[in-house]
């Protein structure tokens, strides 16, 4: 620019007279283009680079200047890493960080997601220093959210990890089909990359009893963790609290949290993106009963302005019982609505406090504390020190001991009575803990995820969401409901003059029709498992309308009486009639004296299901129970590949895993 304005004013003076070079218009237009021009130049010098790793924090080996900034593993001897996506392998690892204090270490629970894990190698410069990983294992062999970058770093590094000592603890399911996948892989990953393995594998398996596997591998791995390193327990039987109650009785309740997750007022001004920390505050639409008799009361909700696709998966944060939360302040002799924080005892603690901070122990118990669940062992211990009876205190000390009675106790009296705390604490009457201790051990009240049963191709700014209702009586006759289900059920469209809302973000899934929609799809989903398939069939319908070509869309589902619960019949047999499912098989298990499952009906169309999946490259979807139907299904197809495929037990298992590898056979299913 500085040329050309240089050549311009070399022009003789009376020539710029006779015939100006410019008018007025344009000399403004180039002065304002030239302003914006220095400003965007301007701007963009300001603006700071983003680092790669903005949130990461580097694991140190030693203290230096840095020694307080937020998260730093600074001398400490025992990191224990997690993947978690309910809550469980967290609280493990806040557990096993907790022990190491009770052998003269240093632990700390750490998110893998908040480190920079190519710093882990760093971890081999600390003396008697241990990496533990507690791995659950989430979906299809997948690692959990937090843990998808460290997954994806392991895969890609070919770093060296000589000198770094670790265990694997993993968090799974023996009802799925890729039990405890992460965990196996962490631990083998590892060991290539050259680190020490110094403790088994432990497998913990939800099916059976999670908790017990835990406290059995626990007990096993800290004696070997002391004669590695030479060191002895001390005040085993002591309690050893994390966090410091403080008090505030004269604080602007304009910092008080009342249920945000991150973000203080984060409910009063959203600000997207939403996620787990940062939920979208829904309007509920439409609340009503989708069976038409009997009491498992089916409810579909229509949540308004999020972007999703057909097959994600929705988490919504639920709150508990109000009447629930009021015993426990009773029962517990407390003013519920007094303002504390929890502060966490160790300073350089990346995890300042259990939950937002400062806040009401009504709003605590009430949205960030799972007040509901059985608590788990290292509850009952650390809360036994409180009961004045002895019997109380051996009894509750014995339940957390690996010892066969003890384990048979905590079986009959807490997991098959099905005891949550309020209960123990009404059986216990000699049991009265502070609450601050009680609220600092009881886990987080975790959000519940819902297959999305609509399309945004159809229904953009709207998500459907179809839920059973559990409530049952337990043993010691107590009236139990689920948190999530009977929250959902009360949330009425308009409460007085106020729109209903839920807290909620979109989980994306693998979970997908086939790129190509004229290939064939072949749906398996009773009960409520059908939701995701109400999304699939209407994007099918809606690519019809747009004049696709669109393959054979076949669902089996099923529910108990035709009459009762036979969920979205209209809309099916529409569909079905519009030619948009082009076969409808359901399953009424109990309308016949013989049992009728969507398995038998796969068996029923052999010939069908073979063609559509060896011939015309079918996509098969199962939704629903991982501990029967999904085992059953899978054994119907086996079966069918063997009779029309020619195929013996072992080629016809191999043939279904192959279709899986190659995504032609999904699954989304829940135990």
């Amino acid at each position: 620019m500085a040329d050309v304005e240089a050549e311009s004013s070399t022009q003789p003076e009376a020539m710029e007279e006779e015939n100006p070079l410019f008018s007025n218009l344009d000399l403004f237009l180039f002065t304002l283009i030239a302003g914006l021009i220095i400003y965007w130049f301007m701007s963009r010098k300001k603006a700071e680079p983003i680092p790669e790793f903005k949130n990461k924090v580097k694991i140190q080996s030693t203290p230096g200047p840095g020694v307080k900034e937020k998260g730093k593993c600074c001398g400490r001897n025992i990191v224990v890493f997690y993947g978690s996506q309910t809550g469980t392998g967290e609280e493990f690892a806040n557990r096993l960080s907790k022990d190491a204090q009770r052998y003269g270490m240093k632990g700390m629970a750490a998110d893998p997601e908040e480190y920079d894990m190519s710093e882990l190698s760093r971890l081999a410069e600390i003396g008697n220093s241990l990496a533990i990983f507690c791995m659950a294992t989430y979906g299809e062999g997948d690692p959990t959210d937090n843990a998808q970058d460290f997954y994806d770093w392991l895969q890609e590094t070919d770093g060296e990890l000589d000198g770094v000592n670790y265990t694997v603890f993993a968090l799974g399911n023996k009802t799925y089909e890729h039990y405890n996948a992460m965990g196996a892989y962490v631990d083998k990953r590892l060991e290539e990359l050259g680190a020490k393995r110094v403790f088994d594998l432990g497998m913990g398996d939800d099916d059976g009893n999670l908790e017990e596997d835990f406290v059995t591998w626990r007990e096993q791995f800290w004696p070997a963790m002391c004669e590695h390193f030479g060191v002895e327990a001390s005040g085993e039987d002591s309690s050893i609290r994390q966090y410091e109650l403080k008090e505030h009785n004269d604080i602007n309740m304009n910092k008080v949290y009342t249920g945000e997750l991150g973000r203080l007022k984060s409910f009063e001004t959203q600000k997207p993106p939403f996620d787990a920390k940062n939920p979208f505050l829904a309007p509920v639409t439409v609340n009503r009963k989708l069976n038409k008799a009997g009491d498992r009361h089916l409810m579909l909700h229509f949540l308004d302005e999020m972007v999703y696709e057909s097959g994600d998966h929705v988490a919504v944060y639920p709150t508990n019982d109000t009447a629930i939360v009021n015993r426990l302040g009773q029962i517990l002799g407390v003013d519920l609505d007094s303002v504390i924080s929890l502060n966490n005892l160790d300073e350089e603690s990346n995890k300042k406090h259990p939950f937002p901070c400062p806040t009401t122990y009504r709003t605590a118990l009430t949205h960030y504390l799972d007040i509901i669940h059985p608590p788990r062992t290292n509850v009952l211990y650390e809360l036994a020190q409180y009961a004045t009876d002895p019997k109380d205190q051996e009894n509750m000390r014995k339940m957390a001991s690996s010892a066969p009675e003890g384990k048979a106790l905590y079986q009959s009296f807490v997991l098959e009575d099905n005891r949550n705390i309020l209960a123990i604490l009404e059986d216990l009457p000699s049991l009265r803990p502070p609450i601050d201790h009680l609220c600092e051990l009881m886990p987080r009240l975790q959000a519940r995820y819902y297959s999305i049963a609509s399309s945004s191709k159809v229904h953009p700014n709207s998500i459907h969401i179809c839920a059973v209702l559990v409530e049952y009586t337990t043993k010691t006759g107590r009236l139990t409901k689920g948190v999530a289900t009977t929250w959902l059920k009360n949330k009425l469209v308009a409460d007085n003059g106020h729109k209903s809302t839920v807290p909620m973000y979109i989980r994306k899934s693998q979970f997908r029709l086939p790129f190509k929609a004229s290939n064939p799809v072949i749906m398996v989903g009773p009960g409520t498992g059908i939701a995701p398939f109400m999304g699939f069939i209407q994007e099918r319908g809606w690519l019809k309308e747009q004049g696709k070509e669109v393959g054979e869309t076949v669902l089996y589902c099923g529910c108990r009486h035709k009459k009762e619960d036979y969920l979205y019949q209209e809309e099916l047999e529409e569909a079905e009639k519009m030619g948009v499912i082009t076969k409808l098989n359901v399953a009424f298990s109990r309308d016949q004296e013989q049992k009728v499952y969507v398995q038998h009906l796969l068996r029923t169309n052999k010939e069908d299901l073979w063609r559509q999946i060896h011939t015309d490259n079918a996509h098969i979807y199962i939704c629903g129970d991982a501990r029967n139907m999904a085992r059953d299904v899978q054994t119907a197809f086996y079966e069918i590949a063997e009779e029309l495929g020619g195929m013996t037990r072992t080629q016809a298992t191999d043939y279904i895993k192959k279709l899986m590898t190659k995504g032609r056979y999904s699954q989304d299913v829940w135990s």
